[in-house]
């Protein structure tokens, strides 16, 4: 096997513990998809071209809402600004000589897991192996919302409430761990959920679109923890 079929291959191996992750993750989506009015078509489309939970999760909240296209493209902007910033770094990890084209690529399948897995790996990177845990990572995402959305119009009413319950299972254990050891997460999770239940129950702020409300909670509460809270600067890492 050469160098190159090693590399895809070795990408594939350690993506897969992703794709079973996304699997689950996005089978939740597509059944919420589907209670939001959304085709199974559309549901998959929209993850195909997407390839973010954050992102996905209150596009349907817009979606549901009736909210514009500005405040959707807004919304998506603002929550997906994250991928330029790991793009960037990423692009340290390559020679110099790759070409364009596979800079361009892999930023279409760079997400929070993909760019852990790849940031961590020791020597320069192969763009075969980010494709091969592209290869692993997205159709995991993709076929867990197909599943998800077509379940969504078989199973009865009952079950697809109880499994709706998984996508909030899902950001309690994200956000409570770290939460529970850093004081500063802790914060700025409790302003985010009074922040939010202030602008849906006065009578002002209830005005509001939920996309832009989702805009202007996620500027305001990270400029804030940024601004009053920010993080010691590191040594200057080396990925040789």
């Amino acid at each position: 096997m050469n160098e190159r079929r090693l590399q895809y291959f070795t990408g594939i191996k350690d993506g897969i513990p992703i794709g079973l992750g996304y699997f689950a993750v996005s089978f939740t989506f597509g059944i919420m998809a589907a209670n939001t009015g959304l085709s199974p078509r559309q549901a998959i489309v929209m993850s195909l071209t997407n390839l973010t939970s954050a992102g996905q999760f209150a596009g349907l909240g817009i979606i549901k809402a009736g909210a514009s296209l500005g405040e959707m493209a807004l919304a998506q902007l603002v929550i997906n600004l994250r991928y330029s910033l790991m793009s960037c770094s990423l692009s340290q990890k390559f020679k110099e000589d790759i070409p364009f084209y596979h800079r361009f690529l892999i930023g279409y399948g760079v997400t929070d897991e993909v760019f852990g897995v790849s940031v961590c790996k020791s020597g320069k990177l192969d763009p075969r192996y980010c494709y091969g845990l592209m290869s692993a990572a997205v159709p995991g995402w993709t076929l867990g919302t197909a599943f998800g959305a077509v379940s969504g119009s078989l199973l009865p009413d009952h079950l697809l409430s109880a499994l709706s319950v998984g996508l909030y299972g899902m950001f309690v254990a994200i956000i409570v761990p770290p939460a529970r050891d850093n004081r500063t997460l802790a914060l700025v999770v409790a302003a985010s959920m009074i922040l939010s239940l202030l602008f849906s129950c006065l009578p002002g702020l209830r005005m509001i679109s939920s996309g832009m409300r989702l805009i202007l909670l996620t500027v305001v509460i990270a400029g804030a923890a940024a601004f009053l809270f920010p993080f010691p600067a590191e040594k200057e890492v080396s990925y040789e």
